[in-house]
């Protein structure tokens, strides 16, 4: 008996590495796919993208980009395969881009099943919408840069930390596209000044992935926060009232970082529709005052003045999603934690019931540093 377990655990040992090697893949011959791409073409035909380095040191352009023509991700690998030297992978896929023309249509999402279908696909990929074609972006190759899939996701992963965009992988996208008490929201790029790539902000879509309308980085600034999601340091520059202007020069204005800001929303249902109450409470550090600060206003004064700012512009922002009837705040989510009798009426038609919510919105700044410098100012 002890030789059969013997022969059993000799036998085990031995198939076990054997197990774990049969579909081995040597990085010398395989090509990953760092970047991905959906467009249409002038006839909007679907276009799909694959990017791919090329590590040679004789070559000018140290990637490859491959154009399939309508089909499905799962088609391209094959049209892949025929124009590199490996065996085309996209488990090391970094970005994926989608212009604006393809997110004018709702079922856009549909092509990206194969990516939560098969398990060897990567689900960290940072979705990001482009305005324009991606053939503009897909064909940079600036020399002062990172490789493109790389620039791109540093510079939202970094932003997002300031919270100047959203951080939205694949599998956050496929939560909020199925989470009813929510809409989704994803990163926005373009081009600024030639061959420079440039974040615009957040580009927010409906709950079926239509694009509705984009944000800046300000104004993404002001979703983190009434998301109660604002991370690490955040930034705002705002306009007060009463000040005027120097000629072209913009002295009317006012930022601040903080890195402590909590919103507390609470909910309820009156009068046939959903009530939200949302207080936002900032402790901030002047870092630029293009005013005599010291001559005009005393610090309660001004916190009583920046709180009033921040509430118009948290209130205008609130307001343009419903007009577009998009909740990318989640509001949703507290109409179904704290009202879930009403909300389960509704939640198949969430945004409807948004649109006609009543939101009140409070603010309150308190101002923990002006900063060292003092500088004299006449009027």
């Amino acid at each position: 008996m002890m030789r059969l377990w013997l022969r059993v655990a000799i036998l085990f040992l031995v198939t076990c590495p054997i197990m774990g090697c049969y579909d081995r893949l040597d990085i010398e011959d395989a090509s990953f796919a760092l970047s991905l791409g959906m467009d249409l073409d002038k006839n909007n035909k679907l276009l799909l993208f694959n990017v791919y380095p090329v590590f040679e040191k004789n070559v000018k352009k140290p990637f490859h980009e491959s154009i399939s023509h309508g089909g499905t991700f799962r088609k391209t690998r094959t049209q892949a395969d025929a124009y590199s030297a490996g065996a085309f992978q996209a488990r090391k896929a970094q970005v994926m881009l989608i212009s604006r023309k393809v997110l004018q249509y709702h079922n856009w999402f549909e092509l990206l099943d194969v990516f939560f279908r098969d398990a060897k696909n990567p689900l960290t990929i940072r979705m990001i919408a482009y305005d324009g074609p991606l053939s503009e972006i897909i064909d940079l190759n600036p020399q002062n840069q990172p490789m493109l899939p790389l620039l791109l996701r540093k510079m939202i992963d970094t932003k997002s930390a300031r919270n100047e965009t959203v951080s939205t992988t694949m599998q956050g996208l496929h939560w909020q596209m199925f989470e009813k008490g929510i809409t989704p929201s994803i990163s926005e790029v373009g081009l600024g000044k030639p061959e420079e790539i440039r974040l615009y902000g957040t580009a927010l879509l409906d709950h079926r992935g239509k694009y509705k309308m984009s944000l800046d980085a300000q104004q993404s600034v002001l979703l983190k926060t009434l998301q109660n999601d604002a991370k690490k340091s955040a930034s705002l520059t705002l306009t007060l009232p009463g000040v005027p202007k120097t000629g072209p020069l913009e002295t009317n204005k006012i930022s601040f970082s903080t890195n402590k800001v909590r919103t507390k929303t609470t909910t309820a249902y009156r009068d046939g529709k959903f009530q939200f109450d949302i207080q936002t409470k900032m402790k901030v550090e002047l870092s630029e005052v293009l005013f005599p600060l010291d001559l005009r206003y005393t610090e309660k004064e001004l916190e009583k003045i920046l709180s009033a700012q921040l509430k118009k512009e948290l209130e205008q922002l609130l307001q343009s999603f419903q007009k577009q009837s998009i909740d990318p705040v989640g509001l949703g989510r507290y109409a179904r934690a704290y009202e879930y009798a009403e909300f389960k009426k509704v939640q198949d038609r969430w945004s409807e019931a948004f649109a006609k919510a009543e939101i009140h919105v409070s603010a309150k700044v308190t101002i923990q540093s002006s900063g060292p410098v003092r500088i004299n100012h006449s009027i």
